[in-house]
């Protein structure tokens, strides 16, 4: 592989994390490849301590695993944890969805209304990794809406996990009917907007109900696993 282009002096750590998070969010890393830091420092054309610096960060973030033999790999998507995980993130998107919708200011219904627009905008461009990162900032200003730091802080760490999911679920849609949520988001702004507190919840639920029977479809096209799901 080709070295990258030499980065100015104290850009090194954020550029080795921010190349290797897109790359791992993309799915262009997969899960459980192998990340040695002697080949990464040559592929930067930086020594291994910011390599070093920036996997550590990226083990915060809960996207690389450090083994018992100390080797580095891209964490594992756990699919057998993926019942537990939509659970938690219907009860998030329901609250901070609800709570937007009782407690918004015109201020924030702007900001929803952009970062709805970067959304379709990103699904026009067809970039996954931009759409599953508007797709957050989307619900992220929905949260912040929703006056809650502790229920937003918990949403967003959902949100992040579940970015490799959502570009597997992205690529599903665009396989089948073209449907790329932004008629939800859309609904969803609209109840925001009404202050209407229960159809804002019911159409958060619906919204965590697409994408987790979405991905399950993905999951059983691919011969992986048989989900079972809460009701």
């Amino acid at each position: 592989m080709e070295s990258e282009p030499k980065r100015a002096k104290g850009t090194g750590v954020r550029y080795a994390y921010d190349t290797l998070r897109d790359e791992i969010l993309s799915l262009r890393l997969e899960p459980g490849a192998l990340l040695d830091e002697t080949t990464l420092a040559e592929r930067f054309a930086m020594s291994r301590s910011p390599v070093r610096e920036a996997l550590i960060r990226l083990a915060g973030d809960e996207l690389v695993v450090t083994l018992a033999n100390r080797s580095t790999i891209v964490a594992p998507i756990d699919i057998q944890s993926f019942p537990k995980y939509v659970e938690a993130l219907d009860i998030a998107q329901r609250m901070n969805t609800r709570l937007a919708a009782g407690l918004r200011s015109d201020a924030d219904l702007t900001a929803i209304a952009a970062r709805q627009s970067e959304f379709e905008a990103a699904v026009r461009g067809g970039d996954h990794l931009a759409m599953s990162e508007a797709n957050k900032l989307f619900h992220m200003a929905i949260a912040k809406a929703g006056r809650n730091p502790y229920l937003s802080a918990f949403y967003q760490r959902l949100l992040d996990q579940g970015r490799r999911m959502l570009h597997l679920h992205f690529d599903f849609l665009e396989r089948g009917d073209g449907v790329l949520l932004t008629d939800e988001h859309q609904e969803m702004l609209e109840a925001i907007r009404d202050r209407d507190m229960d159809r804002a919840d019911r159409l958060a639920h619906a919204h965590t109900r697409q994408f987790r029977d979405g991905f399950v479809d993905f999951l059983k096209e691919a011969h992986l696993t048989d989900v079972a799901l809460p009701r």
